[in-house]
């Protein structure tokens, strides 16, 4: 089975900054984490050689032509806000979005898919610092300026570098399952999941080393014993924290509420157990700590939009 088509689009005067997140992820080897392999291309808008807003150019011998059979493609950002993106790069993402292909925007990369009309009617979000004009521009998306990605499903959309990076784990997850999506964040040294719904910008919490490390701690042992029975009372007594103390900290350290960091938590220990063992759903529900297999279908169903039978199927290597 040939190896699957991951296509990045490059154009005059990008930032390598923010191509060089999908080559990382998806254009160098990493067999040896035991991660699969790609056949990944940088597709140039133009002719000839591409310069660079750092000041380097490179030469690549694909163009638009060759997203033809691409399962995936990548907008990793844009230049010329303001004008609309040539009718070349316009079509080539109507007809891979119209043959099923993922249609990714990084950062200012949404602005050519919303120009290509592909996210009308449809949540989107952006780098915060262009939101007000990708509004005026587009204002029949939805967008959502204050979070780090939007996966609509077969359209996502993210906001800057960093989130590109989360947005491109999320896309590893969901396409080849929550294992490789671990070995990807540790081969690349990255936390291995930021919910897209997390702030793209968090304030950075005030707090003493000693009471950051108590909270470190303290989550450590959590994540060590997702099947016991965490409230937010215990896990802020266990920090040596009030219970409003450890609620504000933890909300400017994670951009989410406890609950919701332990339901991901648990949801990302099942997607493992699922993908690497042969266990019951029964048993991989109560070792996850949801309890039953009627709570961990329901985050499932949530979340992940599948069921744990399904997802099982999809990446289970057993």
């Amino acid at each position: 089975m040939p190896d699957p088509v991951i296509a990045a689009i490059a154009f005059d005067g990008i930032s390598p900054f923010h191509l060089s997140v999908p080559c990382l992820v998806f254009g160098e080897e990493r067999e040896a984490f035991g991660l699969p392999r790609f056949d990944f291309r940088v597709c140039a808008l133009e002719n000839g050689r591409i310069g660079t807003e750092a000041g380097l150019d490179f030469t690549t011998p694909y163009r638009l032509a060759d997203l033809a059979d691409a399962e995936i493609v990548i907008v990793p950002s844009w230049r010329d806000l303001d004008r609309a993106p040539p009718d070349t790069l316009t079509e080539a993402l109507v007809q891979a979005h119209r043959r099923g292909a993922l249609i990714v925007g990084l950062c200012l990369g949404a602005f050519p898919i919303a120009a290509a009309g592909l996210l009308d009617g449809r949540e989107a979000t952006t780098h915060w610092a262009f939101a007000e004009q990708f509004g005026a521009l587009y204002p029949a998306v939805k967008l959502r300026p204050e979070v780090l990605y939007v996966d609509n499903g077969d359209v996502i959309t993210s906001a800057g570098v960093a989130a590109g990076l989360d947005c491109c784990l999320h896309i590893m997850r969901k396409r080849y399952g929550a294992e490789a999506a671990l070995r990807l964040a540790r081969s690349l040294v990255l936390a291995p999941h930021r919910q897209g719904g997390q702030a793209q910008f968090i304030e950075p919490p005030v707090r003493s080393a000693p009471a950051a490390d108590k909270l470190a701690r303290a989550l450590e042992k959590v994540r060590a014993t997702l099947d016991g029975a965490h409230s937010l009372d215990s896990v802020a007594t266990m920090s040596m924290m009030s219970r409003r103390t450890f609620t504000r900290r933890f909300q400017k350290a994670f951009g989410t509420s406890f609950g919701n960091w332990l339901t991901d938590q648990r949801v990302m220990l099942a997607q493992k157990l699922l993908e690497t063992t042969t266990r019951s759903v029964e048993e991989i529900a109560f070792e996850a700590g949801f309890g039953t297999s009627a709570s961990l279908r329901q985050h499932f169903a949530t979340r992940l939009k599948t069921s744990p039978a399904q997802y099982r199927l999809a990446f289970s290597k057993r």
